[in-house]
């Protein structure tokens, strides 16, 4: 690693051929933050195809995708989120409002609120070790080496030359945000948020949503592109393959009232300021 800011560019390749699912890099970013229960900065998917015993399971290592266009810093009121010059997009605690606007603008589900400090809060490349020439603890502990992170512009770079030599593909890739997070040998199931349907049991735990019957798929639904909530997919694919684990972090859904009193009490500020008479600033008496 080399000091970051000399116009590089840090991202990540998740290498789905060595995944093994041991949830290692989670545990190790929950540490390295001391992130609350309930909440995930990465995480890991798992899906399943076919049917026993010919059946596989997939993994997929989600996280912020540090995109180089990313709608979070853009939407952003406070200027909380924002890119560094090494392409980490970082954010300020001390900035954020708590309006969940982030959370609605990013396609990856990538941001939560923090309970504790009902701040935004995601996955920044953990910063703070790249300035001093450490890589994140995610990369470090992953025993299969799974994670790569570096420099994509240093050609002497691991990351960089896996980029150039194998197939990689990214998350959503239509919607135009140009993620810093590639993926090799990734199946498209475990990558596309609606895609899978959810059955009645979970890796570790029974869980059933109310009103669903026993047996009864449930189709992972995600927001109308038209109506500005984040433009996931709708329609899950077609190939057999069922969500078995995740987080269970999604964010639809999750503007309140605060965010709804927030836009109210701008728009009537904004109406006010438009509509006060000319020539009440600046005027001086004479005589």
């Amino acid at each position: 690693y080399l000091l970051a800011g000399c116009g590089m560019t840090y991202g990540f390749v998740i290498d789905n051929r060595k995944c093994i699912g041991c949830h290692a890099c989670s545990v190790a970013c929950k540490a390295e933050h001391d992130i609350p229960l309930g909440v995930n900065r990465t995480w890991v998917k798992a899906i399943e195809k076919g049917d026993f015993p010919n059946s596989r399971r997939f993994f997929s290592v989600l996280r912020c995708n540090h995109c180089a266009n990313a709608p979070c810093t853009a939407i952003c009121p406070t200027t909380a989120l924002f890119t560094r010059k090494d392409g980490i997009v970082d954010f300020d605690p001390d900035r954020c409002i708590g309006c969940k606007a982030c959370l609605q603008g990013c396609p990856y589900d990538a941001l939560y609120i923090d309970p504790d400090t009902n701040t935004a809060a995601k996955c920044n490349f953990c910063a703070h070790r790249v300035e001093v020439n450490l890589a994140p603890p995610c990369a470090v502990v992953c025993p299969e080496k799974a994670i790569i992170a570096g420099d994509m512009d240093d050609p002497a770079t691991e990351i960089a030359h896996l980029i150039r030599t194998e197939q990689v593909q990214v998350r959503k890739p239509e919607k135009g945000t140009r993620p810093n997070l590639f993926y090799i040998d990734a199946d498209t199931a475990s990558l596309t948020p609606a895609a899978t349907t959810n059955g009645d049991s979970y890796l570790w735990s029974q869980a059933r949503e109310p009103g669903i019957h026993p047996g009864e798929p449930v189709i992972a639904r995600s927001p109308d592109p038209e109506d500005g909530r984040g433009g996931l997919d709708e329609a899950p694919l077609q190939d057999g393959s069922l969500g078995v684990y995740g987080t269970g972090q999604t964010h639809m859904g999750s503007w309140g009232g605060k965010v709804s009193a927030y836009l109210w009490t701008k728009s009537i500020a904004s109406g006010c300021l438009m509509l006060a008479p000319e020539g009440t600033h600046g005027e001086r008496k004479v005589g």
